[in-house]
């Protein structure tokens, strides 16, 4: 279904529009149940999280950071590769979710997220997992309802929409806390995509 909009309107930037920008861009058919992963890359540390889907719940499974400690800049990747290699390993998620990359205004600070970033998704290929892209400012909006949320109130949206507890938001640390936004988002956005795909095949049973 497209979003109508005047001629001559102005879009403002990183602010979701319509409910077709929070589906996921993917062919195949939307279950209900799906293991999701999470993924907020990064050259030092890349926070991951695991969502159980199904139907409208959402279940938090498990959360952390893969740590790059190397001095070399190619070790560090290499460690990002094989953290996130033994997380798909160990949890065999059906979809995986990772930030989409924004501009940087420090030009290495970019190359380096990139090449992490690749890294992590490197990972994932092995797997039959799907991938889907958010960007930063769609995350907010999904998870706390405004694409300016500050990362404590992203944070405290996830404790209570996923009703966690204080122990394990307190030993979240911001990478993993990030990740689980992320997985949040997605799991919102599949849930939609469900939901009117179901819609769609009712109404066309009707016709």
């Amino acid at each position: 279904m497209r979003s109508l909009k005047p001629r001559g309107t102005r879009r403002s930037r990183g602010r979701i529009h319509s409910l077709e920008e929070l589906r996921p861009k993917a062919s195949q058919t939307v279950t209900l149940r799906a293991r999701v992963l999470g993924l907020d890359p990064g050259s030092l540390a890349t926070g991951y999280a695991i969502l159980e889907c199904d139907g409208t719940q959402v279940q938090y499974v498990a959360s952390g950071t893969v740590r790059a400690a190397a001095d070399e800049f190619t070790s560090r990747i290499q460690q990002i590769f094989s953290g996130i290699d033994q997380i798909v390993k160990q949890y065999q998620p059906d979809e995986v979710a990772i930030e989409r990359v924004f501009m940087h205004r420090n030009a290495d600070s970019a190359l380096k997220l990139g090449q992490a970033r690749g890294a992590a998704l490197c990972a994932v290929f092995a797997s039959a997992a799907q991938i889907f892209e958010y960007a930063p400012r769609q995350i907010k909006q999904a998870v706390v309802g405004t694409g300016a949320a500050e990362k404590s109130q992203v944070q405290g949206m996830i404790k209570r929409l996923l009703k966690l507890s204080d122990a394990i938001t307190n030993d979240m640390g911001s990478d993993a806390a990030d990740a689980v936004a992320i997985a949040l988002c997605h799991a919102h956005s599949r849930r939609l995509a469900a939901l009117l795909q179901s819609h769609t095949r009712t109404a066309g049973a009707k016709l």
